[in-house]
């Protein structure tokens, strides 16, 4: 089974894919599946991060309590 990688793991694999769209790599045959790639592991992200976001606010509701 696959480790779950972290957001800042997540991020940095988005960076590095779309990073690959300006290098010298690029091949115009890959570009649709690193797109795919790129656009499932930035719902990820945005998922991780509206989960965090939640957390966040019900712990300041918490502490104004």
């Amino acid at each position: 089974m696959a480790e779950k990688m972290s957001l800042n793991q997540k991020i940095e694999k988005l960076d590095a894919e779309v990073e690959w769209f300006y290098s010298d790599d690029f091949k115009l045959e890959e570009a649709v599946n690193r797109y795919k790639q790129a656009t499932k592991l930035a719902k990820e992200i945005e998922k991780d991060l509206n989960e965090l976001k939640n957390e966040i606010e019900v712990l300041a509701e918490d502490f104004s309590k």
